[in-house]
């Protein structure tokens, strides 16, 4: 693209210089600073010719007729050979989305990935990949696979580490126990299809699992009965603490029963039933005092 805007500025410099030329006055100027000007605007084509600004995020990989360099430009200003051409090629994160939602994938309508299980059940799972171009390889990338090296490695290596993965799994143990085991496996496998690529794989995010309906049914009404199991559990040893506070309240009443019954004795309840009459009499609202079992009183006393 340079070498394109060198040769037209260049056309037209040397179209303005005949036009100069033909002008009777022509002779009458310096030929020395018309020199001078013509190789100031050659220079100054030239040097606008070889600027490239590589923006943020981006390296600039250099191809020579056909020829790509090793040598890669990081972002920013610099000035190379107009007829060299400058391929920016992004670095940055990125995110490869394979949904069964339309908005959210790169491709267009249902992307999910059908895969099987170990046991044979066929599940669709939607997923994300953090994957990004490895700076210094871009070069090599550019000249062993293109600028399109996402449809060509990214996307393919995603789909085949999945499936290679998911197959040594039960659908239950990917729908719910061993789900991020499956996660970190799935990693693995991409750092494997990535290693000689100059991709680096940064995450996997396995954001759904959908199963068939049986299936969901028959985890839902397992997990239902486990948690009934579990609360049942809770209710046995709450139950189980209660009889064992009860068993240690009856024990200590019965100590108590056991202390008070011998410490009773015919002298000191006499001493306390004449205490009791004392303070009855003493009380002016009593108006009668019942002794029923001594012999030698009345039976019925009244009490002024």
């Amino acid at each position: 693209m340079g070498f394109v805007i060198f040769l037209l500025f260049l056309f037209a410099a040397i179209l303005l210089f005949n036009a100069f030329s033909q002008k009777r006055y022509f002779f009458s100027i310096n030929k020395k600073l018309v020199t001078i000007i013509t190789i100031s605007v050659l220079v100054l084509i030239l040097i606008i010719a070889s600027i490239r600004i590589v923006p943020p995020g981006y390296v600039g990989v250099k191809v020579l007729l056909g020829n790509v360099s090793k040598t890669v430009l990081p972002n920013g200003l610099h000035l190379v050979v107009p007829i060299v051409n400058v391929v920016k090629m992004n670095v940055r994160t990125q995110a490869y989305t394979m949904s069964k939602m339309s908005s959210e994938g790169q491709k267009r309508g249902d992307d999910a990935i059908r895969t099987l299980s170990k046991d044979g059940l066929q599940i669709n799972l939607d997923v994300t990949i953090w994957y990004r171009l490895i700076p210094s390889e871009a070069a090599r990338v550019y000249q062993t696979i293109g600028p399109y090296y996402i449809t060509k490695i990214v996307r393919p290596a995603i789909r085949t580490a999945i499936r290679d993965v998911t197959v040594k799994y039960a659908v239950v143990d990917i729908y719910s126990e061993k789900r991020a085991e499956v996660t970190s496996e799935i990693k693995n496998e991409l750092d494997k299809a990535f290693e000689k690529r100059g991709v680096v794989c940064e995450r996997v995010l396995l954001r759904n699992v959908e199963l068939p309906q049986k299936i969901r049914t028959s985890i839902q009404e397992k997990l239902s009965a486990e948690q009934d199991a579990q609360k049942m559990e809770f209710v046995l040893q709450k139950e189980k603490k209660e009889a064992e506070r009860k068993k240690i309240e009856a024990t200590g009443i019965s100590n108590y029963q056991k202390i008070i019954t011998k410490s009773l004795s015919n002298k000191y309840l006499q001493w306390y039933y004449i205490r009791n009459i004392q303070e009855l009499v003493k009380n002016k609202s009593t108006a009668t005092v019942i002794m029923p079992f001594d012999k030698g009183l009345t039976p019925l006393l009244n009490i002024k």
